[in-house]
């Protein structure tokens, strides 16, 4: 399973909502490999999330939502140089590796784009597991 990973904190000001926007969207604009690509929100500190927020990011199909250590997502994620970690969308491959950023502050111009590269991704990964491999 694929992941489009968010980061910002709980309180999600500032891009958090429109990248939580970007990734509900880019989601769906995979059509039939949407099943393939999970959406996750990674919290870094210990604000609340706003309870109209956190039900609408759990309506089907759901976002799941986790609070990490912000020094360990740090070490995992890196973000481009003079950005910070809220300021990219993240794409995860199904052994837990970055493979791939979105350029800081992605724009609904920047969507098409970025739908490419998933598609692009998604495409070269699927032969690599089989069904009833050993």
């Amino acid at each position: 399973q694929w992941l489009l990973v968010v980061v910002d904190g709980g309180s999600c000001v500032a891009d958090c909502e429109p990248h939580l926007f970007m990734q509900r969207q880019l989601r769906e604009m995979l059509g039939r490999e949407r099943d393939r690509l999970d959406k996750l929100w990674l919290i870094a500190d210990e604000a609340p999330v706003a309870p109209a927020l956190r039900a609408s990011l759990e309506a089907a199909p759901g976002t799941t939502v986790l609070r990490t250590d912000a020094a360990a997502l740090a070490a995992w994620l890196q973000p481009a140089t003079g950005h910070g970690l809220g300021q990219h969308l993240y794409l995860v491959d199904p052994m837990g590796r970055w493979m791939w950023r979105s350029p800081a502050q992605p724009t609904a111009d920047d969507a098409q784009k970025i739908k490419r590269v998933i598609d692009k991704l998604l495409r070269a990964s699927g032969s690599w597991d089989r069904a009833g491999r050993p």
